[in-house]
């Protein structure tokens, strides 16, 4: 059973309260204050928090789309090992469909009515990465009214670590378009959904890594060349956008501002301006203080000149840490770039408060993107 199966949830939860039954049960059998009774009450004590904390854990992290899988709890993901034959020439796409999913809109079944969310797998062929992701085509896609028609694209990023599951899930990125669409507050956009961390279980903050993953190439140029190869979506910046939560965040507000060329519009829920250096990411910038740098937002602000982009952040006054940063980047915001943002009262960093933001980023978004 998997690790966000919920059989496992409820298996977790149905031991858990049965050793808590136990405890009580057996505690005045255990009394005495030998050195028998004694460990008898530690183990008791022992196993039933042991079970309570997985039970816990668990449900955080069904919740908030921790990790997809075992392996990717215990680091053990093997994706990076995937050795790819390229073709060539300016007409190829690396892109393989590996099927559809299910999500939730009336209607699912029927790709004319509700739209269709393919897995995919992409392998970039100048990052030589090879990553997963859902791409959600909206029903118009598949209507012959607007059979010939070209779409735009939103790259849909989670933080880290992340499940892309979690984007139509828990965070209902498709359900959100369709819905806007339905009040005519979004065009139909076609959305690729994934997590930054491409190269598992290393946090690259979407950098391309001297001597290490070229997660910025990857995402810049091999996943836009691949999808605008395979569907009807422009090619061009105008027709793309990027947007994600947390580090998701960061990507997509330090991609846009590196690489307008690829992109014009980034959302940034809850994201930071810098990336972090700790074990999950190793030494990312390879002691090139000019390259940490020009992947520090804010610097990039005040000493490069500012792209022909628009940028959306958001940030809660109470319950998160970047606050004072996501006015900073306001402040610091000069023409021709834009800036908007939503501001909450209190929200914490997490999927309920980005669940708040969402369909306003959605609507900001879409009315930014060109075809």
């Amino acid at each position: 059973m998997g690790l966000t199966s919920k059989k496992v949830l409820i298996l977790a939860v149905v031991i858990a309260v049965a050793l808590f039954i136990v405890t009580i049960w057996l505690w005045p059998r255990l009394s005495g204050r030998n050195w028998r009774t004694v460990l008898g009450r530690v183990g008791l004590l022992l196993v039933t928090q042991i079970s309570l904390f997985a039970a816990v854990g668990l449900f955080a992290n069904n919740s908030f789309g921790f990790y997809a899988s075992w392996a990717d709890l215990f680091g053990q993901e093997q994706e990076p090992g995937v050795v790819t034959t390229y073709k060539t020439g300016p007409d190829s796409t690396q892109l393989q469909t590996l099927g559809s999913e299910r999500f939730s809109i009336r209607g699912a079944g029927r790709p004319d009515v509700a739209g269709r969310i393919d897995k995919v797998l992409i392998r970039g062929e100048q990052s030589h990465i090879t990553s997963p992701a859902f791409v959600y085509l909206p029903p118009q896609y598949f209507q012959r009214a607007h059979a010939h028609r070209t779409f735009p694209a939103a790259v849909v990023l989670t933080g880290y670590p992340g499940t892309a599951e979690a984007l139509y899930k828990k965070l209902h990125f498709p359900q959100t378009q369709h819905d806007l669409h339905k009040h005519g507050k979004m065009q139909p956009t076609v959305l690729v959904m994934m997590r930054p961390t491409v190269a598992p279980p290393r946090d690259t903050e979407c950098v391309d890594v001297p001597g290490g993953p070229q997660t910025e190439t990857f995402f810049t140029k091999d996943l836009r060349r691949d999808i605008a190869g395979h569907y009807r979506v422009g090619p061009d910046a105008k027709s793309w956008g990027v947007m994600g939560d947390s580090t998701g965040g960061y990507c997509a507000l330090k991609m846009t501002m590196r690489h307008p060329e690829s992109f014009s519009s980034a959302v940034a829920l809850s994201g930071s301006y810098k990336a972090p250096l700790d074990a999950t990411t190793g030494a990312l910038f390879g002691g090139d203080k000019q390259l940490e740098r020009e992947n520090n937002l804010l610097w990039r602000q005040q000493h490069l000149p500012a792209p022909k982009a628009s940028f959306l952040v958001t940030s809660s006054k109470q319950g998160e840490g970047n606050y004072r940063d996501t006015l900073k980047f306001i402040k610091g915001t000069k023409s021709p770039s834009q800036v908007a943002s939503i501001i909450l009262d209190s929200g914490g960093h997490n999927f309920n408060t980005w669940r708040r933001e969402i369909p306003a980023a959605m609507e900001w978004l879409g009315g930014r993107l060109k075809v």
